[in-house]
């Protein structure tokens, strides 16, 4: 089913559709981490990405408890976004030798994904209040927030050593 499918007929066809497809996300980025994590040298971003699979997983299970709040089945809908991100970052990653330069595209190709998953989450959220589903909307708002300390996260370790010892 695509994103504009004849089986989206209404909002809340939408709103799950949508949860299927971070869910979907969410596991995808689960099985790439550990790639990541082998190949990030910088020990800081090794730690940064073994703390997000753990988020990750967290999240996982969180989604899973909003399907179960919004009574429908926990399952997912290809998401060719985040396959299109993950694999051009598999790809960027495969090409580049230098290790301080490797990290610093570990950091930008996790920071595409942290994008996209902040968008998802932000219109499910503002989608579940809109469906009168409050204690949806406050679960994703931790995923949420779990996301955009991730890409803060990301972005200081970026700024303060990696892409400087990249640019050497």
């Amino acid at each position: 089913m695509g994103l504009f499918s004849k089986d989206i007929k209404t909002m809340d066809d939408l709103f799950v559709h949508t949860l299927r497809d971070i869910y979907y996300a969410e596991k995808k980025i689960a099985k790439s981490l550990p790639n990541m994590i082998e190949k990030a040298s910088d020990p800081q971003l090794k730690a940064d990405f073994q703390k997000h699979l753990s988020e990750t997983e967290g999240h996982i299970l969180r989604v899973e408890e909003v399907f179960k709040m919004h009574g429908v089945d926990a399952k997912a809908v290809t998401c060719p976004a985040i396959d299109g991100i993950i694999d051009e970052a598999e790809e960027v990653s495969g090409e580049v030798a230098d290790k301080q330069v490797l990290d610093a595209a570990l950091i930008a190709a996790a920071q595409a994904v942290e994008h996209y998953e902040m968008t998802r989450y932000g219109t499910l959220i503002a989608w579940a209040k809109l469906l009168g589903r409050p204690d949806c909307a406050s679960v994703l708002a931790k995923n949420l927030e779990e996301e955009k300390a991730t890409d803060a996260k990301l972005t200081k370790l970026a700024e303060a050593r990696v892409n400087l010892h990249a640019a050497e």
